[in-house]
């Protein structure tokens, strides 16, 4: 089969690997107990859980548009004669 009939290359499938793990990795940083009605769990607002998990899950987001956008430089072999 021709490699020029694939929508993505190689390096679009690694980068897109890497941005699904980040959102997952983000998604597992939400992770927590949640509060009661009899017990309240402050750990709600952590930085963890509020900050670090959703900017980590959103630069996933960009890296996974990117890894789409993303077009390889071909190789010219004219150039080299």
């Amino acid at each position: 089969m021709n490699k020029s009939n694939f929508a993505f290359g190689k390096w679009n499938y690694i980068l897109l690997a890497i941005g699904v793990v980040a959102i997952i990795l983000g998604f597992a940083l939400m992770i927590g107990p949640g509060s009661t009605e009899t017990h309240f769990e402050p750990d709600i607002f952590s930085f963890r859980r509020i900050k670090l998990a959703p900017a980590i899950c959103f630069s996933g987001f960009i890296f996974v548009i990117f890894a789409i956008m993303y077009k390889a430089k071909k190789k010219d072999n004219n150039e080299t004669k």
